[in-house]
């Protein structure tokens, strides 16, 4: 039953593009036969010996995009963590979700006194801790989304729906923007935290540095 859920996805939407997700950490051991495969097949690893290297080293590369021909471009660079501790999004029930949020709270405060700016959240209230202070309008948080600032409605998306990723909408949700709009934390979407710098302009280790 575990597995048909980290397949399920792929089952009742043939046209995904990849079509699993693992539900908890230790799914990607316990399918490692499995999520192995699918992995390096995605990466285009046919020789099946590639393994993955952590290197942000840029040495003396020139980033600048108009050394390409480009103009100036939006500019966005990110990454995707998990916390340690919690189910992945999929298996998350509503309480865990809350839960997330809230142990995150610390963290976005230290960020505000930083780099400033706010949390929008979209969980209606936080169960037996009260009332959520960082609650938006569904006005806001349409020009949020108009903006690229905030994820789209994750119920409408029937692959998320099928992976139990978009379960308990919309508790659980939201991002944190720093004033300068340049800095923003997903929470709640396909990762539990999607990590942004974003700019205009030309150079992407900028972009890339301030991540």
């Amino acid at each position: 039953m575990t597995f048909y859920k980290c397949i399920r996805t792929g089952v009742d939407n043939p046209d995904s593009g990849l079509g699993c997700y693992a539900m908890t950490p230790t799914d990607y051991s316990k399918f490692g036969g499995f999520f192995d495969k699918v992995i390096r097949d995605y990466h285009g690893d046919e020789s099946g010996s590639k393994k993955h290297e952590t290197d942000w080293d840029t040495d003396d590369a020139d980033y600048d995009v108009k050394k390409l021909g480009q103009d100036e471009l939006s500019m966005r660079v990110r990454v995707g963590r998990n916390l340690l501790g919690f189910n992945l999004p999929g298996k998350m029930s509503k309480e865990e979700r809350i839960k997330f949020e809230l142990r995150m709270l610390p963290a976005f405060e230290q960020l505000v006194e930083k780099y400033g700016g706010k949390v929008h959240s979209l969980t209606p209230d936080f169960g037996d801790s009260g009332a959520n202070p960082n609650l938006i309008s569904d006005e806001e948080y349409k020009s949020l989304v108009d903006a690229h600032v905030m994820f789209k409605d994750m119920d409408a998306d029937p692959y998320l729906k099928s992976a139990g990723i978009s379960s308990d909408w919309p508790y659980g949700r939201g991002c944190w923007q720093s004033e300068d709009k340049m800095r923003i934390i997903w929470f709640g979407e396909e990762d539990q935290l999607r990590i942004m710098c974003m700019k205009k302009g030309s150079n992407l280790l900028e972009v890339f540095s301030n991540l």
